[in-house]
């Protein structure tokens, strides 16, 4: 079980979570009402997704060759360790997508086929993030990806499943999440710099050099806070505004991350970062029904 859990990397599940927690209670907020067996559903298809795209990106990047040069210091591979096999992984892969769309197929009665659509782009993304010819993951684009799917189509989707409709305070928190969750990738991406360089991967932190990558960390962590008060604003709620608490503590870890030795110590910036988007969801969830008990 160990191994697996190498694989499927539980830590790093705030990811999925955070986005559907948001677009639920927003959702809530707006129209007084959500169906709690599609929020489950939701959830646990996000879930799986992001099981997914970890499984397939530690075998992906070991039939890659990734591991050749014994130069990267992220977390440990379960194939590459010889942990797992990849034929063991890539069956778990097959299961997991099994298991995804039969949830997304549950949701299609909810919403009808573009819940489908989206499932299969999530789906297909997930893949193609270390796998086929041209793995995202080898492009300046898997931050822009991340962002993409577990911010602006997680969020806003969850709300829009859960309610057949999204308001403009949704969007923006879609942004937020996606900022962060996109942080999280900038720091693996930032720390292993020097061996992606080795093995050919093109990744933004590569593609723009330590100065860029330091940049896009930056307005990753501290955009999401400037989106606050409109969002407040359009809500009429400053309620919304809770998640300024994190703010001392993420300047905090913006510092850290400037001055942090290279090497494993960028793990724990890793997960201080995960911990952030999780916090970030949690407050501003709150935020959102602590206003509707006070608009009421």
């Amino acid at each position: 079980m160990e191994a697996w859990a190498v694989a499927v990397r539980p830590r790093t599940l705030p990811v999925a979570v955070s986005p559907v927690l948001v677009g639920a209670t927003l959702g809530f907020d707006r129209t007084g009402a959500i169906d709690m067996i599609a929020a489950l559903l939701v959830l646990g298809a996000a879930l799986l997704m992001q099981v997914i795209t970890n499984m397939q990106n530690d075998v992906g990047y070991t039939v890659r060759g990734g591991e050749s040069t014994g130069t990267r210091t992220g977390l440990p591979r379960a194939t590459a360790n010889g942990w797992l096999s990849v034929r063991h992984v890539r069956a778990g892969i097959v299961v997991a997508a099994l298991l995804a769309a039969a949830l997304g197929v549950a949701l299609v009665a909810y919403r009808g086929w573009p819940v489908l659509a989206i499932g299969i782009a999530s789906l297909l993304a997930a893949l193609a993030y270390m796998g086929g010819p041209k793995p995202i993951a080898y492009t300046p684009f898997g931050e822009l990806t991340v962002f993409v799917f577990f911010g602006l189509i997680a969020v806003v989707g969850t709300d829009w499943v859960l309610t057949g409709s999204f308001g403009l305070v949704t969007l923006l928190a879609s942004v937020a999440l996606g900022c962060v969750a996109a942080a999280a990738l900038a720091v693996n991406n930032h720390r292993d710099i020097a061996h992606d360089r080795l093995v050919g991967r093109r990744t933004f932190a590569v593609t723009f050099g330590e100065s860029g990558s330091v940049a896009l960390y930056t307005v990753l962590l501290l955009l999401p806070f400037g989106l606050l008060v409109p969002m407040a604003l359009l809500a009429q709620s400053w309620t919304l505004l809770l998640p300024l608490a994190l703010l001392p503590s993420t300047l905090q870890l913006r510092r850290d991350f400037v001055h942090c030795p290279r090497g494993i110590a960028f793990n724990e910036i890793l997960f201080r970062t995960f911990r952030l988007e999780l916090w970030f969801a949690a407050l501003l969830s709150a935020g959102a029904l602590l206003g509707s008990m006070i608009a009421r």
